[in-house]
């Protein structure tokens, strides 16, 4: 399909010869809009679905739950500015800005993808943030945990300053502009290469990654279950890995876009990943909040709120949950640092006799925490996990053969 503004570009003789229409009218615009939007539209829907749960069917609302919907907040302002940029042929060829696009349009997009970068670099910080907020829920009573936390949360607002920092003041003086050199205020600034200032702020926002997601790893590496749960928890806990590749996927368009000769060709691409950073980072982050919505609508087991469960686990007494389930909270985390295995196993049988009533505290966000280990972790998160029942059942064979031999 013909662009109507390379028609009229090539009559004005605004193209130099040797550049075909056909060249010029090559888009992948349709296809980054139609990914942006799916990315959009499955990422709100997951984050609906969490926050719907968490607040109705759990009747908890915590610090990671407000800060997912901050995120989200400024994500949708970004999408907007993503498909605007888009529309505007800023993912067109470098000859298509150079020789079909009036000065005013390409001045736009340049403010433009300085405010859009700005959103994501936010509610990105925001997301992970509120990643944070949710694995301090689940180990804050661990003190190694708690300071791995403390240094991760003071990585993240280090990279978040930088990268603002960076964009900001990528030209001197300050402007929205980044400015090309065919531009006739080309002069007038001093600038960092677009390129070099993303590829940094991707290659920090990799690292924040890293720390953030490593963090599920350890406390799944250190649980005292069998490793067939320990897989059965980390499909909820470490979809975030797949976030990692994301940056590096987004890094690796930065620097083809910078070093490339037609650079804005890889431009498209890279917002529809940055699109797909966030939403996959706020799916991540949220699954473990739909658990107890698929648990209710889906899997049709009984969910018992905060308000019905009255020191009982929110999954509720034995005789209401799906046999063999208990709730992660009664988990022990082992130390690799504490000889106290023998404590920690005590407080696990000691917890499962009692029903895990007695393991329950409440923190200032309504959540249920233990704090009854010093150096171990025992977790609460809105999913259960199948443990300790098989053991459970064995004992109680064993003990009914034992009665049976003895009479």
């Amino acid at each position: 399909m013909s662009d109507p503004l390379v028609t009229q570009a090539i009559a004005d003789g605004r193209v130099p010869p040797g550049i075909t229409a056909q060249y010029l009218n090559q888009s992948k615009d349709a296809s980054a809009i139609v990914g942006i939007i799916f990315v959009t539209i499955f990422a709100s829907c997951v984050v609906a679905v969490r926050l719907f749960s968490r607040a109705f069917l759990l009747h908890r609302f915590g610090l990671d739950d407000c800060l997912t919907v901050a995120s989200w907040v400024l994500f949708i302002p970004f999408v907007g500015l993503c498909i605007k940029l888009i529309r505007l042929g800023s993912g067109r060829h470098f000859d298509y800005i150079q020789y079909v696009l009036d000065m005013p349009t390409i001045q736009r997009t340049e403010v433009l993808d300085f405010v859009a970068h700005i959103l994501y670099t936010t509610s990105l910080l925001l997301c992970r943030l509120s990643g944070l907020a949710f694995y301090h829920r689940l180990c804050s009573v661990n003190p190694r945990f708690l300071l791995a936390i403390k240094i991760v949360f003071a990585i993240m607002i280090i990279g978040y300053i930088s990268q603002l920092f960076l964009i900001i003041l990528h030209c001197i003086p300050v402007t929205g502009l980044w400015p090309y050199t065919f531009q006739p205020d080309y002069d007038k600034y001093r600038c960092l290469q677009w390129g070099l200032v993303y590829s940094v702020n991707s290659a920090v926002s990799l690292a924040c990654d890293l720390f953030l997601f490593g963090i599920p790893v350890l406390m799944i590496r250190m649980l005292n279950i069998s490793r067939k749960k320990k897989i059965q928890l980390g499909g909820i806990l470490l979809p975030g890995i797949l976030v990692i590749g994301i940056s590096v996927t987004r890094l690796v368009f930065v620097i083809e876009g910078q070093w490339n000769v037609d650079m804005s060709w890889a431009y498209d691409p890279m917002l529809a990943i940055e699109v797909t950073e966030i939403g996959a980072t706020l799916v991540a982050l949220s699954v473990p909040g739909v658990k107890p919505f698929i648990d209710k609508f889906v899997l049709r087991r009984n969910i018992l709120s905060e308000d019905d469960t009255k020191g009982h686990s929110r999954y509720g007494d034995q005789s209401t949950s799906q046999r063999g389930d208990i709730a992660l909270h009664s988990l022990n985390l082992r130390s690799a640092y504490d000889g106290r295995q023998d404590h920690l196993r005590e407080n696990e049988h000691e917890a499962s006799a009692q029903g895990f009533g007695n393991f329950r505290t409440r923190n200032k966000f309504g959540d249920d925490q233990s704090d009854n280990s010093v150096n171990g972790i025992l977790i609460h998160v809105d999913f259960q996990v199948k443990e300790v029942s098989a053991r459970r059942e064995s004992n109680a064979h064993a003990a009914s053969q034992a009665s049976s031999s003895t009479s």
